[in-house]
């Protein structure tokens, strides 16, 4: 499975972006596709992601409320719509595929991933 974001950019405070995760290659019927940001200097934390079987999502609780996760799944891709931005939200963003994941599961653990795409930059100026 590979895994192509896009969509990261600059941006000023209380602005928005959407990023793009499209997963290629082999499909899997079952599977979940995270988003994790990765601060200078921090650990990957987990942001969002959805189930990709029953469109379940799940967001961490610093962006409950400004962020959205969706699919679509004629495109085979997830989008994470981010408003309301703010500088603590700087970093890079990386979408990730656990193919383990079932039919509502979406994990929040780094380590449940097993694939990995190339981040992407979000920057967002005060």
């Amino acid at each position: 499975v590979q895994l192509q974001a896009s969509g990261g950019g600059l941006v000023q405070a209380g602005g928005s972006l959407r990023l793009s995760c499209a997963p290629s290659g082999r499909t899997f019927s079952r599977y979940a596709v995270g988003w994790f940001q990765q601060a200078p200097g921090k650990d990957r934390e987990f942001v969002s992601g959805i189930n990709m079987r029953s469109g379940s999502p799940r967001y961490a609780e610093s962006t409950k409320g400004r962020f959205t996760i969706s699919r679509d799944n004629a495109k085979n891709t997830v989008y994470l719509q981010m408003d309301s931005l703010k500088p603590e939200d700087t970093a890079v963003y990386y979408c990730a595929a656990d193919i383990d994941a079932g039919i509502v599961s979406v994990p929040t653990a780094r380590d449940e991933y097993e694939y990995w795409g190339h981040g992407t930059n979000v920057t967002v100026s005060s």
